[in-house]
This record gives structure tokens, C-alpha cells and sequence, in this order.
């Protein structure tokens, strides 16, 4: 028996879910007309600007059900459920979004905002929606998992991308619960994207991520976008194959992306971890930084090794195969 030296074609699936594309090409509308009106609109809540967050989560919005409508086209047993699933996760986040651009379109923080009647049924609306959302894609995740393909890495990457994508969903919900100070002292407001700082503080550019704090919108947005990155990287390893010839060999290849995602996953809990400390992503230090180091020499030996391994056994299979 000897290993296919090239991967297939990459399979189309017999239809894109069409909820979730339309909901996706809607959200390139819309984070067009953010983009736009953050120029023309200077004004700010909680210290950034009104249309900054309609237009990350309309630009991860439409990353995130475009992958899923392509996703739910791969799915052959369970296939009624996940279109279904799809839907309702179209639906649900259409509620949210049009909550958070109708509230920044008011200058008005949608977020953990309690301070009226009116804003806390706003803001119950849009956590059933995410609940909803999350509840969903773990019906399309079950799919995913009970349809194997042909090949093992690219099982691999679509299984873990949205394991992985619904435990950064999870991690969203650390955000809603109240800080100290806010149980000390209620102004309103329950819940905060920082931790040991006030939300709305020095940034990262357009992302926003706290410069002087910790951060839970960081291994929120990490986890859920491994449902892109996971298979981004697959795709990638299958294209340096063409060039490296130990990538060629599809034993390989899902090798290193098993520990791709173990990387991955060790540095998902490491962020959290880093957040919750109430360190600045820019600035880690103690357990977080060693942390992060050993994660890192980790994935590389290991690949490292893997590789090698992989290059001095191709020789052998190849005289075998002569033989």
C-alpha cells in the first residue's frame, strides 16, 4: 500500500446554504455602511467610535456564515438538520445585528446595558439570540463530526475548526457576567468586554482590544474564527505540497495539522487564561508568557520532527514499491 502523493480537488458541496449566504453578502452591505458612516459619524460610546462595533460584527458575521453555508453543503447524513440548524442561525443573528446598528445608530451602548426597561429587553433579546446561535451550531457541529471524508486531514480540519469555533462562542459568555466593581457599585451596566479595567480604554486599532488590561473579547474572537483558520491552514500545507515533497504525503499533512490544532487549542485556553489575569494581550507576563513560549517551541519541534520523520520514511516506501 503506498500514500496518494496529492490531495484531491477540494470538494464543492451540492449547494451553499442559501440563508446563511444571503445573510453573509448582507453583512458586506452593512459593514460597507459602517465603514462609511464611521467617517462621517464622530460620535462615541464607552470611548470608541458608534460604528466601530457594527462593523466588526458585520465583517466576522459575514466570515463566519460564509464558512458555515459552505460547511453545511459537505454534510450527507443529518443533512435536513443542518440546513435547518443554518437557518436558525441566519435568523438569530439578524436580530442581533439589527439591535446593534439600531442602538449605534442612537449612540447608545447594545452590550451588557440594563439601565432601562427598554434596554434590558434589548439586551435579553440579543443573549437568546447568541444562546440560540451557539445552540445551533452545535447541531451543525454534531453533523460535521458524523460525516467523515475521504481524506483524514481534511475530516480533521473541518471537526476541529468548528469544535473549536463553538467553545470561542462559549467563551463569549464570560463577558456578561458582572465585574466587582459593577456589584459594588451598579451604574447600569452588567458585563464588560475588559477585565482589571474599564472597557472603552486605550486599544488595538480597529480591533479595539484593551492595550492596559485584560481582554475576553480576544479568545472569544480567537476561538470562533478557527473555524476559519483551522481549514485556512490545511489549505495552505496542501498548497506548500506542491513544493515540499514530505507535504505530499497525506499522513503528513494531517500529523501537522493535529498539531496545528493542539497549538491552537493550548494557545485558545492560554489567551483566556491571560485575560482573565487581567493582562494586556501586548503585554504578557509570568505563567501566560511562559506559557506562550513553551506552546510555541512546542508546535515547531514537533512539526519539526514530524516532517523528518515523514522525509526519511518516503525513501524506504518508495524502494518498497519498486521492490
Amino acid at each position: 500500500m503506498t500514500e496518494t502523493l496529492v490531495a484531491g480537488p477540494i470538494p464543492k458541496p451540492d449547494h451553499w446554504h442559501r440563508p446563511l449566504l444571503v445573510f453573509a453578502a448582507a453583512m458586506v452591505v452593512l459593514a460597507v455602511g459602517a465603514a462609511l458612516m464611521a467617517v462621517l459619524d464622530q460620535r462615541q460610546v464607552t470611548g470608541a467610535g458608534v460604528w466601530l462595533k457594527p462593523l466588526k460584527f458585520a465583517i466576522s458575521g459575514a466570515v463566519y456564515t460564509l464558512t458555515l453555508a459552505w460547511l453545511v453543503g459537505q454534510i450527507r447524513r443529518g443533512r435536513r438538520v443542518a440546513d435547518r440548524a443554518g437557518t436558525w442561525v441566519a435568523i438569530a443573528l439578524s436580530v442581533e445585528i439589527v439591535l446593534i446598528f439600531a442602538l449605534a445608530g442612537a449612540a447608545q451602548s447594545s452590550h451588557f446595558n440594563i439601565s432601562t426597561p427598554f434596554h434590558t429587553a434589548v439586551w435579553a433579546v440579543m443573549a437568546a439570540s447568541i444562546a440560540l446561535v451557539w445552540v445551533m451550531t452545535l447541531l451543525v457541529a454534531i453533523a460535521v463530526v458524523r460525516n467523515p471524508g475521504p481524506d483524514a486531514a481534511r475530516t480533521l480540519a473541518a471537526r476541529a475548526g468548528i469544535i473549536l469555533s463553538l467553545a470561542g462562542m462559549g467563551l463569549g459568555f464570560l463577558m456578561t457576567l458582572p465585574t466587582p466593581g459593577q456589584v459594588g457599585d451598579f451604574q447600569g451596566i452588567v458585563g464588560a468586554h475588559a477585565v482589571g479595567v474599564p472597557d472603552g480604554g486605550p486599544g488595538l486599532p480597529l480591533l479595539g482590544w484593551s492595550t492596559v488590561g485584560g481582554d475576553l473579547r480576544i479568545p472569544h474572537f480567537l476561538g470562533m474564527h478557527a473555524l476559519q483558520a483551522i481549514p485556512l491552514t490545511l489549505l495552505a500545507l496542501e498548497l506548500l505540497g506542491r513544493w515540499v515533497p514530505v507535504l505530499s504525503l497525506p499522513r503528513a499533512r494531517y500529523r501537522v495539522l493535529m498539531i496545528v490544532v493542539l497549538g491552537f487549542a493550548a494557545s485558545l485556553v492560554n489567551v483566556t487564561v491571560q485575560a482573565l489575569l487581567g493582562q494586556s494581550i501586548v503585554h504578557p507576563r509570568g505563567v501566560v508568557l511562559v506559557a506562550g513560549v513553551l506552546i510555541a517551541a512546542a508546535v515547531v519541534a514537533s512539526t519539526v520532527v514530524v516532517l523528518h520523520r515523514a522525509a526519511r520514511a518516503r525513501p524506504q516506501r518508495a524502494r518498497a514499491k519498486v521492490q
